[in-house]
Protein backbone atom coordinates (compact mmCIF):
# COMPACT_ATOMS: atom_id res chain seq x y z
CA UNK A 1 0.00 0.00 0.00
CA UNK A 2 1.25 3.34 -0.98
CA UNK A 3 1.58 5.88 2.25
CA UNK A 4 -0.86 7.86 1.09
CA UNK A 5 -3.44 5.28 0.89
CA UNK A 6 -2.18 4.44 4.24
CA UNK A 7 -2.32 7.48 5.76
CA UNK A 8 -6.18 8.34 4.13
CA UNK A 9 -7.28 5.34 5.20
CA UNK A 10 -5.91 6.06 9.03
CA UNK A 11 -7.66 9.26 8.70
CA UNK A 12 -10.66 7.50 7.77
CA UNK A 13 -10.67 5.33 10.54
CA UNK A 14 -9.77 7.97 12.72
CA UNK A 15 -12.90 10.04 11.78
CA UNK A 16 -15.19 7.07 12.13
CA UNK A 17 -14.18 6.69 16.17
CA UNK A 18 -15.20 10.41 16.38
CA UNK A 19 -18.97 10.86 17.94
CA UNK A 20 -19.31 13.22 20.76
CA UNK A 21 -18.11 15.51 23.44
CA UNK A 22 -19.45 18.30 26.08
CA UNK A 23 -17.45 21.68 25.04
CA UNK A 24 -20.09 23.22 27.78
CA UNK A 25 -19.37 23.50 31.10
CA UNK A 26 -16.02 22.76 31.09
CA UNK A 27 -15.10 19.30 31.13
CA UNK A 28 -12.80 16.57 32.74
CA UNK A 29 -9.54 16.45 30.66
CA UNK A 30 -6.85 13.53 31.06
CA UNK A 31 -3.16 14.45 32.26
CA UNK A 32 -0.49 12.63 34.68
CA UNK A 33 -2.53 11.26 37.18
CA UNK A 34 -4.90 10.01 34.45
CA UNK A 35 -1.30 8.60 33.15
CA UNK A 36 -1.13 6.49 36.41
CA UNK A 37 -4.25 5.45 36.77
CA UNK A 38 -5.59 4.46 33.67
CA UNK A 39 -2.05 4.06 31.49
CA UNK A 40 -0.28 6.24 28.74
CA UNK A 41 -2.42 4.12 25.71
CA UNK A 42 -5.69 5.46 26.79
CA UNK A 43 -4.32 8.74 27.55
CA UNK A 44 -2.78 9.30 23.86
CA UNK A 45 -6.10 7.04 22.82
CA UNK A 46 -8.48 10.07 23.78
CA UNK A 47 -5.87 12.94 23.06
CA UNK A 48 -6.21 12.28 19.29
CA UNK A 49 -9.76 12.42 19.53
CA UNK A 50 -11.83 13.24 22.74
CA UNK A 51 -14.89 12.42 20.94
CA UNK A 52 -14.43 8.17 20.60
CA UNK A 53 -15.50 5.96 23.17
CA UNK A 54 -14.38 3.20 25.75
CA UNK A 55 -15.35 0.11 23.37
CA UNK A 56 -12.91 1.64 21.27
CA UNK A 57 -10.46 1.33 23.21
CA UNK A 58 -11.22 -1.76 24.31
CA UNK A 59 -10.94 -3.44 20.83
CA UNK A 60 -6.97 -2.94 21.05
CA UNK A 61 -6.23 -2.86 24.41
CA UNK A 62 -6.45 -4.58 27.88
CA UNK A 63 -9.31 -3.42 30.40
CA UNK A 64 -7.02 -1.40 33.34
CA UNK A 65 -7.30 -1.73 36.52
CA UNK A 66 -10.95 -1.17 37.60
CA UNK A 67 -9.96 -0.27 41.19
CA UNK A 68 -7.39 2.44 39.80
CA UNK A 69 -9.52 3.65 36.26
CA UNK A 70 -13.02 3.17 35.88
CA UNK A 71 -13.19 3.39 31.59
CA UNK A 72 -17.25 4.21 32.23
CA UNK A 73 -17.00 6.78 35.00
CA UNK A 74 -16.02 10.20 33.26
CA UNK A 75 -13.89 7.87 30.58
CA UNK A 76 -11.56 7.18 33.76
CA UNK A 77 -10.38 10.51 33.86
CA UNK A 78 -9.20 11.63 36.88
CA UNK A 79 -9.81 14.92 39.51
CA UNK A 80 -6.46 15.18 40.28
CA UNK A 81 -6.23 16.39 36.64
CA UNK A 82 -8.89 18.59 36.73
CA UNK A 83 -8.58 20.26 40.26
CA UNK A 84 -8.13 23.34 38.78
CA UNK A 85 -11.18 23.53 37.21
CA UNK A 86 -14.22 22.86 39.63
CA UNK A 87 -16.89 25.07 39.43
CA UNK A 88 -18.81 26.55 41.72
CA UNK A 89 -23.14 26.65 41.92
CA UNK A 90 -25.73 27.00 44.00
CA UNK A 91 -29.05 25.27 44.54
CA UNK A 92 -31.16 26.50 41.85
CA UNK A 93 -28.41 27.71 39.29
CA UNK A 94 -28.97 27.49 35.87
CA UNK A 95 -26.08 25.89 33.53
CA UNK A 96 -25.71 25.90 30.05
CA UNK A 97 -24.72 22.96 28.05
CA UNK A 98 -23.43 22.84 25.00
CA UNK A 99 -22.86 19.13 22.96
CA UNK A 100 -20.53 18.29 19.73
CA UNK A 101 -22.31 16.07 18.03
CA UNK A 102 -19.62 14.65 14.82
CA UNK A 103 -21.23 11.15 14.04
CA UNK A 104 -24.69 10.27 15.28
CA UNK A 105 -25.90 7.29 16.52
CA UNK A 106 -29.80 7.05 17.79
CA UNK A 107 -29.67 6.06 21.55
CA UNK A 108 -30.54 7.07 25.13
CA UNK A 109 -28.95 10.27 26.75
CA UNK A 110 -29.27 12.26 30.39
CA UNK A 111 -27.25 14.28 32.33
CA UNK A 112 -27.21 13.33 35.67
CA UNK A 113 -25.36 14.33 39.26
CA UNK A 114 -23.06 11.52 40.03
CA UNK A 115 -21.44 11.20 43.04
CA UNK A 116 -17.64 9.56 41.75
CA UNK A 117 -16.59 7.77 45.23
CA UNK A 118 -19.68 5.07 44.60
CA UNK A 119 -20.25 5.79 40.58
CA UNK A 120 -23.67 6.21 41.59
CA UNK A 121 -26.65 8.77 40.23
CA UNK A 122 -27.50 11.50 43.44
CA UNK A 123 -31.67 11.91 43.06
CA UNK A 124 -32.86 11.46 39.34
CA UNK A 125 -31.54 13.17 35.97
CA UNK A 126 -31.82 16.32 35.33
CA UNK A 127 -32.56 15.85 31.87
CA UNK A 128 -33.32 12.71 29.59
CA UNK A 129 -33.85 11.67 26.67
CA UNK A 130 -35.39 7.74 26.63
CA UNK A 131 -34.93 7.55 22.70
CA UNK A 132 -34.19 8.74 19.84
CA UNK A 133 -31.15 10.80 20.95
CA UNK A 134 -28.88 12.06 18.21
CA UNK A 135 -30.73 9.71 15.58
CA UNK A 136 -30.12 12.40 12.74
CA UNK A 137 -27.14 14.30 11.27
CA UNK A 138 -29.03 17.29 12.72
CA UNK A 139 -29.99 16.73 15.83
CA UNK A 140 -32.89 18.51 17.14
CA UNK A 141 -31.54 21.43 19.19
CA UNK A 142 -32.40 20.97 22.56
CA UNK A 143 -30.14 17.85 22.34
CA UNK A 144 -26.95 19.99 21.87
CA UNK A 145 -27.94 23.30 23.14
CA UNK A 146 -29.93 23.14 26.58
CA UNK A 147 -29.92 23.76 30.03
CA UNK A 148 -30.55 22.18 33.67
CA UNK A 149 -30.78 23.26 37.26
CA UNK A 150 -29.26 22.29 39.97
CA UNK A 151 -31.12 20.66 42.64
CA UNK A 152 -31.07 20.94 46.60
CA UNK A 153 -27.71 18.67 47.78
CA UNK A 154 -27.45 19.07 50.80
CA UNK A 155 -23.67 18.60 51.91
CA UNK A 156 -23.75 15.76 49.25
CA UNK A 157 -21.74 17.80 47.03
CA UNK A 158 -19.69 20.40 49.30
CA UNK A 159 -16.47 18.62 49.21
CA UNK A 160 -14.49 19.26 45.39
CA UNK A 161 -13.99 15.79 43.15
CA UNK A 162 -17.31 13.65 44.48
CA UNK A 163 -19.66 15.32 42.46
CA UNK A 164 -19.74 15.79 38.85
CA UNK A 165 -22.41 16.86 36.17
CA UNK A 166 -22.39 13.76 33.93
CA UNK A 167 -23.54 13.72 30.43
CA UNK A 168 -24.42 10.13 28.95
CA UNK A 169 -24.90 8.76 25.76
CA UNK A 170 -25.28 5.40 24.61
CA UNK A 171 -25.79 4.25 20.97
CA UNK A 172 -25.08 1.62 18.79
CA UNK A 173 -23.47 0.01 21.33
CA UNK A 174 -21.52 2.59 22.26
CA UNK A 175 -20.86 4.69 25.94
CA UNK A 176 -19.95 8.17 25.31
CA UNK A 177 -19.29 10.82 28.42
CA UNK A 178 -18.32 13.60 29.65
CA UNK A 179 -17.75 15.28 33.17
CA UNK A 180 -18.12 18.57 34.96
CA UNK A 181 -16.47 18.70 38.23
CA UNK A 182 -18.52 21.00 40.88
CA UNK A 183 -19.54 21.87 44.55
CA UNK A 184 -22.36 23.14 46.34
CA UNK A 185 -21.85 24.81 49.43
CA UNK A 186 -23.49 23.01 52.05
CA UNK A 187 -26.48 24.64 53.97
CA UNK A 188 -25.61 26.98 56.83
CA UNK A 189 -26.59 25.11 60.26
CA UNK A 190 -29.70 26.62 61.80
CA UNK A 191 -28.96 28.29 65.18
CA UNK A 192 -31.28 26.39 68.24
CA UNK A 193 -34.03 28.52 69.13
CA UNK A 194 -33.80 29.24 72.55
CA UNK A 195 -36.63 28.75 75.05
CA UNK A 196 -38.74 31.66 75.54
CA UNK A 197 -39.05 31.75 79.76
CA UNK A 198 -42.55 33.01 81.01
CA UNK A 199 -42.64 36.28 82.21
CA UNK A 200 -42.93 36.73 86.26
CA UNK A 201 -46.20 36.40 87.46
CA UNK A 202 -47.90 34.35 84.03
CA UNK A 203 -45.68 30.94 83.93
CA UNK A 204 -47.09 27.25 84.44
CA UNK A 205 -45.97 27.68 88.67
CA UNK A 206 -48.65 30.74 89.13
CA UNK A 207 -51.86 28.67 87.52
CA UNK A 208 -50.69 25.67 90.03
CA UNK A 209 -50.74 28.15 93.39
CA UNK A 210 -53.95 29.90 91.68
CA UNK A 211 -56.18 26.63 91.62
CA UNK A 212 -54.52 26.15 94.45
CA UNK A 213 -56.55 28.84 95.90
CA UNK A 214 -59.47 27.42 94.77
Amino acid sequence: MHLSSFLSTIGLVSLAAAHGVVLKPPARKPSDATTEACGRALVNFYKQDETSYPEAFLRSNPLPDRSKCNLFLCKGYQFADNAANVQSYKTGDSVEFEVYIRIPHSGYANVSIVDTTSNKVLGTPLVSWASGYAASSRPPADQTKFSVKIPELGAQCATAGVCVLQWHWFGAGQTYQSCTDFTVAAPAPTAPVAPVEPAPGHGHGHRIRGQARW
